[in-house]
C-alpha cells in the first residue's frame, strides 16, 4: 500500500456545517431584479389532443404571459444526448403539441410573483382530445397501436459471446428465472428548477443545478439557433440528483422563455411534477437462463430484457447497451448471449438513475445465480466464488480490461464479517408461527467513465498564485456528495500542498475549460482525479525548473514538504509563492499548467451485499436486520465521504426492493404521485449498515481508486429479495417485494 499525506484520510466536508443547519443557498433561493417565475402547466391525460382556454389564468393580477409550442422554437432534441459526436433520435421539445404521458410538458405560466403564477396554473382550462393509450411493454410490442415511427420498438441489441445453445446443450442443468424491476423516481431533496437571464452584453446565461453544463449549453444553442459563445451555463448549489438532473430539463425551458420575454425566468416544479413530469428508473422485465454444471461451472447464460422506454426516445439505446454490458463483466460466462429490446409506451421517460443499468441488470441475475446454487445444492457464496472474474480478466465482449479486480476477497472478507455460513445454515431456527428469518448475498460491478464506449477527457488548468494558493478550473458539478472535497484531497496529493490552500469552483462554460461528459458513469474522480495527478505533477515540475533557471539549483537536490520546496543538504527553503513571484519577475511567465487529460483504462468496480431480513408472514412487513456492504473500491480517497456514499446507496435502492414504485393502472393514469403514497424507507426502516472498503489499488487508476457512488446502489436490493426467499421458500422475483407481494407467495405455498 502506497504512503500518502492527504489520501485516504478521514476529512469532513468545508460545507457541511451549512448544508447542515440550512445556510446554504440553493437556487430556489435566488432573485433577480424584474425576473418572472414561471411554472408548467403538465398533462393530466395519458394521450391526447390539447387546446387551452387561459382567459381566467390571464386576469390573475401579476401573471405576465403563458406559452404553448406555438411560442417556443419548434426544434426538437434528445436531452440523453451530452456531446455532439452523439446522434440520437431526437423527439422532444421544450413544449408539445400533444399529451404523450401524465407528467407531459404542455404550457408554461409565467408571472411576477409565485402567488400568482400558481393561482394561475389552477384557473388554465385544457380541453383534452383523448387518444388510444400503450400502458404495457406487452401491448407496445404488439404494435396495435403505434405511437411513433413505424413501430413501438425504439431500439434493439444483441450481445453475445460463446456459444449459449451448445453450453446448454452440455450443462447438467438450466435454471430459469422470470422478473421484474419498476418505474421509480430519483427523489433528490430539491425539486427541478433552473434561472436563466442576460448579462451586460446580451449574452444568455442559464443557471442550472444539473450534471453536465456543456450539454446545456449544446443543446440551447440547437434550439434558439445562436451561437455556442452567446450562452453561458454555470453550475449552481444542487440539492441531489442520482441521475435525475443529468438530462437538461427545465434549463431549456427558462432559456427559451428568457430569450422570448427579454426577461430573467426562474422555472420551477414541485414535488409532484419532479415524479410525473421529469424522468424516472426505466421498468424492465426479464428473462434469464443459465446453463449450469453439477460441480458448480456456469456454462453459459442467455439473457432476454424488455425496457420501457416511456414516452420519447431519451435514454433507449443507452440504457440497453449499459444494462447489457455489465452482465459481463462480473462473473466467467464465456458463453452468453444478451437481447434487449426498448418500447415506447405512454409512460414518464427513461432517464439516468443511479447506477444507469445496474439496479436492473443485476436485479433478477443475481436473484438466479443464487437459485442456481440452491439447485445445485452449493452455498450461494461459495458458488460465486467458483464463477466471479478474477484479476485482470478480459472482458469477452470487447470491454476494457477488468483491471485489479477484488470481488472475490469481497465475498471471502464479507462471509467472515457477516458470519455467513453460521447464519445461512442455522437462521432458520429463530423461525416462529409467525416471523421467518433468511439471510441473502448479490454482487454487483460497474465502471468508471466511458472508455471503451465513448470519448471520456478533460481539461483543466492549474494556477499557482504569488500568495502560496491554488485556482483549479475544472469543471466538475457537485452533487452534494463530496465530490469537490476528494478532488481537493487528489490535488493536495499532487501538489504536496494542504488542501485548504486549493480553490476549486464548480463548472461554467465561461471558466472551466472543456470537459467532454460532465459528471455521469461514475467517471469524475477517476477521470477528473487523473487530470489533477497530471497537472499538480507538471505544476511541481514548474516550480523546480524556476529554481534551476533562476537560482542555478540541480533538479536533483529539490524535493517538496507541504507548500514548500527544499533543498538537499541545505538550509534554503522556497515556498511555493516565493516561487511563483520569482517566476514572473524573472522568467516572465505565470506559474501555471493547462492539461488535456484521457482516461487510459476503465477497470471494473466491484461490490457485495449480505443481508439479513426478518419476514412478518402475517403482515407481509420486511425489516431487515443487518446489512453489510463490502466494496473493491480501489483506494478512498476520503472514507468518511466514502461510506456516506455507501450509506446513502442503501437506503436509495432499498426503496425498490421494498417499496418504491411508480404505479400506472391501465388507463396510463399515475396512482400514487405524491409522497404520501410513493413509498420510501425512512430512518426507522433503515438497519445499521456496515461497511468494508478492499483497498485493491489498481496500479492504472489515479491513485488506485475506483467508483463507489453509483455501485453502492446495486446489489443491496437482490441481496434482501434473496434473503426474503431464503426466509420464506419462496422466488420473489419480481420488485419491489412489498407486504401484498410477499403475502401472495406464502399463499401460493400453502
Amino acid at each position: 500500500m502506497n504512503k500518502y499525506k492527504y489520501i485516504g484520510k478521514r476529512f469532513q466536508r468545508e460545507d457541511s456545517l451549512e448544508r447542515v443547519t440550512g445556510t446554504t443557498k440553493f437556487l430556489a433561493d435566488i432573485k433577480r431584479h424584474n425576473m418572472l417565475y414561471g411554472k408548467l402547466i403538465l398533462s393530466e391525460k395519458p394521450h391526447a389532443e390539447i387546446s387551452f382556454d387561459f382567459d381566467e389564468a390571464l386576469k390573475v393580477k401579476g401573471i405576465y404571459r403563458i406559452l404553448t409550442y406555438k411560442d417556443i422554437p419548434k426544434v426538437p432534441y434528445n436531452c440523453m444526448e451530452w456531446f455532439t459526436g452523439i446522434a440520437a433520435h431526437r423527439d422532444e421539445y421544450i413544449l408539445n403539441d400533444k399529451a404523450r404521458f401524465v407528467g407531459d410538458r404542455i404550457a408554461l405560466v409565467l408571472g411576477e410573483t409565485k402567488s400568482s403564477v400558481e393561482e394561475a396554473v389552477k384557473k388554465v382550462a385544457v380541453h383534452y382530445k383523448e387518444l388510444p393509450v400503450v400502458t404495457s411493454i406487452e401491448e407496445a410490442a404488439q404494435d396495435k397501436i403505434i405511437l411513433k415511427r413505424e413501430s413501438n420498438l425504439a431500439y434493439e441489441k444483441k450481445i453475445s459471446c460463446g456459444d449459449f445453445e451448445k453450453a446448454a446443450a452440455e450443462a447438467d442443468y438450466i435454471v430459469e428465472d422470470i422478473g421484474s424491476t419498476p418505474r421509480t423516481h430519483h427523489l433528490a431533496i430539491e425539486p427541478h428548477i433552473a434561472l436563466a437571464e442576460f448579462d451586460d452584453f446580451g449574452n444568455l446565461i442559464i443557471h442550472s443545478p444539473g450534471q453536465i453544463v456543456f450539454a446545456v449549453q449544446m443543446h440551447m444553442a440547437r434550439i434558439l439557433q445562436i451561437p455556442y459563445s452567446k450562452i453561458r451555463v454555470i453550475k449552481t448549489n444542487m440539492g441531489g440528483s442520482f441521475g435525475g438532473k443529468q438530462q437538461p430539463l427545465l434549463e431549456f425551458t427558462a432559456g427559451a422563455a428568457a430569450w422570448i420575454c427579454k426577461r430573467p425566468v426562474l422555472v420551477y416544479m414541485d414535488r409532484e411534477q419532479s415524479i410525473i413530469g421529469t424522468f424516472s428508473r426505466n421498468p424492465t422485465q426479464v428473462k434469464i437462463r443459465t446453463a449450469v454444471k453439477k460441480d458448480g461451472t456456469i456454462l453459459g447464460r442467455k439473457v432476454e430484457t424488455l425496457i420501457d422506454g416511456g414516452a420519447y426516445d431519451t435514454n433507449n439505446t443507452s440504457i440497453t447497451n449499459a444494462y447489457a454490458k455489465k452482465l459481463f463483466r462480473l462473473y466467467k460466462i464465456y458463453n452468453q448471449e444478451f437481447h434487449g429490446r426498448a418500447y415506447y409506451t405512454n409512460g414518464i421517460p427513461g432517464g439516468a438513475c443511479r447506477a444507469y443499468g445496474g439496479p436492473q441488470s443485476h436485479a433478477v441475475s443475481e436473484i438466479n445465480i443464487t437459485n442456481t446454487a440452491k439447485k445445485l445444492g452449493i452455498d450461494p457464496c461459495e458458488f460465486r466464488l467458483k464463477n466471479l472474474v478474477d484479476p485482470y480478466d478480459d472482458d469477452p465482449v470487447g470491454g476494457p480490461n477488468l483491471g485489479k479486480a477484488a470481488v472475490k476477497e469481497c465475498i471471502i472478507k464479507g462471509m467472515e464479517v457477516f458470519d455467513w455460513k453460521n447464519k445461512y445454515n442455522n437462521i432458520h431456527k429463530q423461525n416462529t408461527e409467525r416471523y421467518a428469518y433468511g439471510v441473502g448475498v448479490a454482487c454487483a460491478t460497474h465502471g468508471n467513465g466511458y472508455l471503451g464506449a465513448f470519448p471520456d477527457f478533460i481539461n483543466t488548468e492549474m494556477i499557482l498564485n504569488p500568495d502560496g494558493s491554488v485556482f483549479v478550473k475544472i469543471a466538475v458539478h457537485e452533487q452534494g456528495c463530496g465530490t469537490i472535497d476528494s478532488l481537493k484531497l487528489i490535488a493536495a496529493e499532487a501538489l504536496d500542498i494542504d488542501p485548504s490552500a486549493i480553490t476549486m469552483p464548480e463548472a461554467d462554460t465561461s471558466i472551466t475549460p472543456y470537459d467532454a461528459a460532465g459528471t455521469q458513469a461514475s467517471r469524475v474522480t477517476f477521470v477528473a482525479g487523473g487530470a489533477l495527478i497530471e497537472a499538480g505533477e507538471l505544476l511541481k515540475a514548474k516550480l523546480f525548473d524556476t529554481l534551476n533557471k533562476v537560482e542555478n539549483i540541480p533538479l536533483e537536490d529539490m524535493y517538496t514538504d507541504s507548500g514548500i520546496v527544499k533543498i538537499k543538504n541545505s538550509e534554503k527553503s522556497y515556498t511555493y509563492g516565493e516561487i511563483a513571484t520569482m517566476r514572473e519577475k524573472k522568467l516572465s511567465d505565470q506559474t501555471s499548467v493547462y492539461v488535456h487529460h484521457e482516461q487510459k483504462t476503465n477497470p471494473a468496480a466491484f461490490a457485495v451485499c449480505f443481508a439479513e431480513v426478518k419476514v412478518d408472514k402475517k403482515t407481509g412487513l420486511v425489516e431487515i436486520t443487518d446489512l453489510l456492504a463490502i466494496h473493491d473500491i480501489g483506494k478512498a480517497i476520503n472514507p468518511l465521504l466514502a461510506e456516506g456514499q455507501i450509506h446513502g446507496g442503501c437506503q436509495f435502492i432499498l426503496g425498490m426492493a421494498l417499496s418504491e414504485e411508480i404505479i400506472r393502472d391501465k388507463e396510463g393514469y399515475i396512482k400514487n404521485s405524491t409522497l404520501s403514497k410513493y413509498h420510501v424507507l425512512n430512518v426507522q426502516d433503515m438497519p445499521n449498515v456496515k461497511t468494508l472498503l478492499i483497498e485493491s489499488e489498481d496500479e492504472k487508476a489515479p491513485y488506485g481508486l475506483k467508483s463507489v457512488g453509483e455501485i453502492s446502489a446495486v446489489a443491496p436490493a437482490p441481496a434482501v429479495l434473496n434473503a426474503i426467499n431464503h426466509a420464506l421458500g419462496t422466488n420473489i422475483t419480481d420488485y419491489p417485494a412489498t407486504p401484498e407481494r410477499i403475502i401472495e407467495e406464502i399463499t401460493k405455498l400453502s
